[in-house]
């Protein structure tokens, strides 16, 4: 009785290995064909979609000028300066709203795109302009380069003016822990679709309550409210 059980165990062991070899290679030769046959592919098209990721004003103050020239182009800010700051930058100029998602779950760069990578998709988008500042370009390009691309999405960059203190500070070890997350996370993502709860329109936020509640918004932007 013992060795039947113990075979039929190691069966069991044999089997689940094969089911993970499978599915990582399935996974694998999927990041195959998205970097070299729909990447390529997608790379001529205009921008689908703008991806602002946060940690300046300056930031959303660029996409809110974009956002006047391409009023039909989607946009996402990912965890940017508080709502209604966004909001006033965006009526300050008067630019369009109708197209623009808040995300406020991303708490790093790497998260940016873990939250975003999903939206994008959902959004069927196959090519996408990444905004961000100078000081913080050569990691969000590495991550884009990973995570984006991996999903067959090119990706466009386009650096916002950046004034007075930086957004962002790069770190060396910052960048490998993102760089080495990323890897691991271009081929899970590939099957996994993690969601934010916290996902909505620009157009849905109530400037009212806010002041109510009472907020601040950077000096560089110059808002008052």
């Amino acid at each position: 009785m013992w060795l039947f059980k113990n075979i039929a165990y190691r069966k069991t062991l044999v089997l689940i290995k094969i089911g993970i070899v499978s599915a990582l290679t399935l996974l694998i030769v999927n990041i195959l064909l998205n970097i070299f046959i729909k990447l390529p592919q997608n790379a001529d098209l205009p921008s689908e979609a703008f991806l602002v990721l946060g940690g300046s004003v300056n930031r959303e103050i660029y996409v809110a000028q974009l956002a006047k020239q391409y009023p039909q182009t989607p946009i996402l800010i990912s965890h940017g300066s508080k709502d209604p700051c966004i909001l006033l930058i965006f009526q300050r100029i008067q630019a369009p709203i109708n197209q623009v998602w808040l995300e406020n779950c991303a708490e790093s760069t790497f998260e940016n795109f873990f939250f975003a990578l999903p939206i994008l998709e959902k959004w069927q988008v196959r090519k996408v302009t990444l905004i961000t500042s100078q000081s913080h370009l050569p990691r969000a390009k590495l991550l884009s380069d990973i995570l984006l691309s991996s999903q067959g999405i090119w990706v466009d960059l386009d650096v916002a003016p950046e004034t007075g203190v930086p957004g962002n500070k790069e770190f060396l070890f910052k960048t490998i822990l993102d760089v080495t997350r990323s890897i691991f996370w271009a081929v899970l993502s590939q099957g996994i679709k993690p969601s934010c709860s916290k996902v909505y329109p620009l157009k849905d936020v109530d400037l009212s309550a806010w002041k109510v509640l009472g907020f601040s918004c950077e000096k560089q932007a110059k808002l008052k409210y």
